[in-house]
Formats: structure tokens, C-alpha cells, sequence
């Protein structure tokens, strides 16, 4: 039960009328809302980021077991420090649990490393082929990828490196003088 309803619960036992009121108005107002009303308090959305590399400083969820079907840990640890003995790596992980730290040292094969909602997340770019013509000569590069974050992630990684860059129209913007027809996915 979310935390609203035990409050209109609440005034319900003092004044059943006004709790009937209130609660008449929340109902109005959750059905017209298209995803309804949350009012529970919850852990920001966690998204795990299965190929990045487990480095200091990480936020990192443990895995379950390999080959068990059961939840894996949910909750979210920092990386310390990073060792490796006889080619196998390890974290030194740690939480903060009823004011306390609790640390633990784990495989980083068990670890997988997450953002939560808040957190920057800096795309970066990966080769699936190139056609090289040889020395300095120029090249072309294609890159399959979200205009916004490709563009943001070549001015870091090619900053003064390219000549042009040509990108598709923004389709449904509403402009009038594209070939393309705007209209017809908006009007549907």
C-alpha cells in the first residue's frame, strides 16, 4: 500500500467525509494520468552494464552463481581496489550497511558494473571493421549510432580529426521545406 493511501486511510477514521473527498480526488486524478500515480518510495532504476570492465571507483552489483536460478544480489557496491594472483582478478568491494563497512573480496568475473539514474554515462565507440586505403591517405567511417551520442562521443575521441560529417535529417521535426513528409507518422 503506497504511502498516500494509509494517509487517506488515516482521515477516514477522523472524518469520514473528508477522507471520502480526498479520496474521490485521488482516484480522479490517477485515472487520468497515462501511467498512473507512484507514490512509493523506491531505489532509484539501476541498468547493468554487462561489457564495461570492472575498474576503482565502479558501482558494482555481485551476480548470482552460475548455473543458479536465483536473484542476483541487489545491492550496489563500490570497487576499492583491484589485484590480480596467478592471472585471475580480483575487487576488493565494499557497502555501507546499518553504519558500518562491510568489504569483501570477489572475482570481477562475479561482479557486473551498473549506473544508477543519476549517474553520467560516457558512450563510447566500437570498431566492427574498417576498409583501409593505405599511409595518410583519408578514409570514410560509418557509425550506426544515435546522433546525439555519436556526435557527443566523436568530440572527445576525434576532436580536430574530422573533415565533415554527414548525418541523417531529423525525421518528425515539424519543418516544412523536407523532401521527406513530416506529417505522416505525427498525424496517426
Amino acid at each position: 500500500m503506497s504511502r498516500l493511501t494509509d494517509l487517506i486511510a488515516s482521515v477516514k477514521n477522523k472524518d469520514p467525509q473528508i477522507g471520502a473527498d480526498l479520496e474521490n480526488e485521488f482516484r480522479e486524478h490517477a485515472s487520468r494520468l497515462a501511467f498512473g500515480l507512484n507514490f512509493e518510495r523506491h531505489r532509484p532504476e539501476i541498468v547493468e552494464l554487462p561489457r564495461r570492465t570492472v575498474r576503482k571507483g565502479d558501482k558494482v552489483c555481485k551476480l548470482s552463481l552460475r548455473g543458479e536460478k536465483s536473484k542476483s544480489d541487489p545491492r550496489v557496491w563500490i570497487v576499492k581496489k583491484i589485484s590480480e594472483v596467478k592471472n585471475k582478478k580480483n575487487a576488493l568491494i565494499e557497502i555501507i550497511e546499518n553504519k558500518k563497512v562491510v568489504s569483501e573480496e570477489i572475482s570481477v568475473e562475479d561482479l557486473v558494473v551498473i549506473a544508477e539514474f543519476r549517474d553520467y554515462l560516457y558512450p563510447g565507440l566500437v570498431s566492427t571493421g574498417k576498409v583501409e586505403r593505405g599511409g595518410d591517405k583519408s578514409f570514410h567511417t560509418v557509425i550506426n549510432g544515435e546522433n546525439y551520442h555519436v556526435l557527443k562521443a566523436l568530440t572527445y575521441s576525434h576532436k580536430g580529426k574530422v573533415d565533415a560529417i554527414y548525418i541523417d535529417p531529423p525525421y518528425n521535426s515539424g519543418a516544412k521545406d523536407w523532401k521527406y513528409n513530416n506529417g505522416i507518422f505525427l498525424d496517426s
